[in-house]
């Protein structure tokens, strides 16, 4: 299980003595808390992998705006740090596809349910978030996915 994972690099990290890593898995830890609390609340169990993973995704997509912001404002080292968070992060999700396989991934799911225009984005869409869930970009995935619907 993804947090059992997480909960034993937190205690490698801590015996290693790596601060950064640390910090950032004790955040990580924190976020999961507070979501489960929050599910908690609304009568569900707690997160699943799955969940786990678009969480971390959304973590590391916030460090990244973050760090974007530091180096427009003048701010390299804030920036760095941001970065050596987003790397730790990345450690416990999936290896995102680039523009070339997503696109071979999409042209695949299309083909494979016979999808026939743009009214079968949703069916499509759904596919590849069921398969290719934090390996993808869906952001970015979804022109691609309309470009490959447009084009059958």
């Amino acid at each position: 299980m993804l947090r059992d994972d997480i909960n034993t690099a937190l205690k490698e990290s801590m015996k290693a003595g790596d601060k950064v890593r640390l910090s950032t898995l004790r955040l990580v830890n924190a976020a999961l808390k507070d979501r489960d609390i929050e599910a908690r609340g609304q009568g569900k169990d707690p997160l699943g992998d799955d969940e786990i993973r678009a969480l971390l995704s959304k973590m590391a997509k916030q460090r990244e705006e973050s760090a974007r912001i530091y180096e427009e404002n003048g701010r390299p080292e804030l920036a760095e740090q941001e970065r050596a968070e987003i790397a730790v992060i990345q450690d416990f999700l999936p290896r995102q596809l680039d523009e070339a396989e997503t696109r071979a991934v999409i042209a695949a799911v299309v083909a494979e349910i016979e999808a026939k225009g743009i009214k079968d984005m949703g069916r499509t869409m759904a596919v590849l978030k069921e398969r290719h869930a934090g390996a993808i970009d869906f952001g970015k995935a979804s022109p691609w996915v309309k470009d490959a619907l447009t084009a059958s």
